[in-house]
């Protein structure tokens, strides 16, 4: 399946719920069936480019990311569903990958600027057990919006309780920087390591 650039942000908010989300609404059929386990960007632009800090402090830009497969997310620590099976999804693709998830970075973009202290990221990663590749990634609310913005997530910190409604999907951007697949909050972890494979042989 392929879904053009409005599409992708249209599939993002339809992955919106009070914490998790749904499968996106099937896009048109392309002429042939597509070699991807995830949802073809039909139009593949470069990722928006955007510097935050991880769960060390240290600097993270999306450019910097190219060379390798990047996958995006946009998680909160205190999620109690959705978030934590993402994490935990795209960790268990990475431990399959073995010695080839060197070549892949996973970047978790906060959507809860004011619980995602660096204590809560720090145990976050320790209770999931996320692989070094995993960045966890916060910001002030002035610095994440304009990243949310710009990759087409619907986000709500300030709902007035400690569960944030937000989009919820995984996209996989490719070693030139490009936007290629698109995946929903029911990730499936051999859907990406079948889709990085079939990447590296185009």
């Amino acid at each position: 399946m392929k879904l053009g650039l409005a599409c992708l942000g249209a599939a993002a908010c339809l992955l919106s719920a009070g914490c998790g989300g749904s499968t996106p609404k099937a896009a048109v059929q392309g002429p042939a069936p597509s070699p991807y386990r995830g949802i073809t960007v039909a139009e593949p632009v470069a990722a928006p480019n955007f510097a935050l800090r991880d769960q060390a402090g240290k600097p993270v830009t999306m450019s910097s990311r190219r060379g390798r497969y990047t996958l995006v997310t946009f998680l909160y620590t205190h999620c109690p569903d959705v978030c934590p099976l993402i994490a935990e999804h795209v960790n268990t693709a990475l431990r399959r990958l073995g010695e080839e998830a060197n070549d892949v970075s996973v970047l978790a973009v906060s959507v809860d600027p004011k619980g995602d202290t660096p204590a809560a990221v720090k145990r976050f990663i320790a209770v999931h057990r996320l692989l070094p590749q995993f960045r966890y990634l916060t910001g002030t609310a002035a610095e994440l919006r304009p990243i949310w913005k710009a990759y087409n997530v619907a986000a709500d910190p300030d709902s007035g309780t400690t569960a944030v409604t937000h989009s919820a999907f995984v996209l996989l951007v490719d070693r030139q920087g490009v936007e290629r697949l698109l995946y929903d909050s029911n990730v499936k972890p051999g859907d990406i390591v079948h889709d990085i494979d079939v990447l590296k042989e185009k």
